[in-house]
């Protein structure tokens, strides 16, 4: 399930990476997070060629804006499952960037077969770049990680606080996630908690860029 782990942190050309960019955003660079409008303040967005300018002290975790869908495999009790998932990364001009991530169970030829879970949560990175990442999952936990920018286009964040609901997860260690571009502009992540004293992915996909 690790598999995206040695692309995430590859170093790109400059020139090819802007290139791979450009030609991606020809069919992402009109699309945005639906919006319910009459709102007094700024809406946030997914695009940053709309609406508020990012907060300078987001620069560091700028390239994660946007809206992303993909496939990836999670891990229960019964063993490994294919999903798929949504991850939005939006911002309203102040200094944090809102998550929303929303996975679904699929077949092998990855058609839907379900709902499987959500989160929610908040990203923020101080001004000695340590990232602050506050988590809360529809499964009943939430969670404090903390960490940093591992390049320009990669991000690891590790456990600091967790707490489960009495109907959340019983079995949920601490953890930590990887998040980065890889070589071909898709976001890979990973999610691994400690079981039995050892690392084990619990979660990971790989997402290509759908709006922003």
């Amino acid at each position: 399930m690790a598999k995206y782990r040695g692309t995430m942190t590859e170093k790109l050309n400059g020139n090819d990476a802007v290139n791979l960019a450009a030609e991606q955003s020809k069919s992402t660079s009109r699309r945005n997070i639906v919006e319910l409008p009459d709102l007094p303040v700024e809406q946030d967005t997914a695009n940053l060629r709309q609406g508020p300018n990012i907060h300078d002290g987001l620069l560091a975790l700028l390239p994660l804006v946007g809206v992303w869908r993909g496939h990836g495999q999670a891990h229960d009790d019964n063993g490994d499952y294919e999903v798929g998932q949504q991850i939005i990364f939006a911002h309203d001009g102040e200094n944090y960037i809102r998550y929303d991530s929303r996975i679904w169970r699929t077949d092998s030829e990855g058609n839907a077969t379900g709902q499987d879970s959500r989160e929610t949560g908040f990203w923020r990175i101080s001004e000695k770049d340590e990232i602050e990442l506050v988590v809360a999952g529809s499964n009943g936990y939430v969670e404090i990680m903390y960490g940093e920018p591992m390049t320009e286009r990669a991000w690891q964040v590790e456990s600091a606080s967790t707490m489960v609901t009495s109907t959340g997860p019983k079995d949920l260690g601490p953890g930590k996630r990887l998040y980065g571009l890889m070589p071909n502009n898709d976001l890979g992540w990973v999610d691994e908690r400690l079981v039995d004293g050892e690392m084990v992915p619990r979660i990971s996909g790989q997402l290509s860029r759908w709006a922003g």
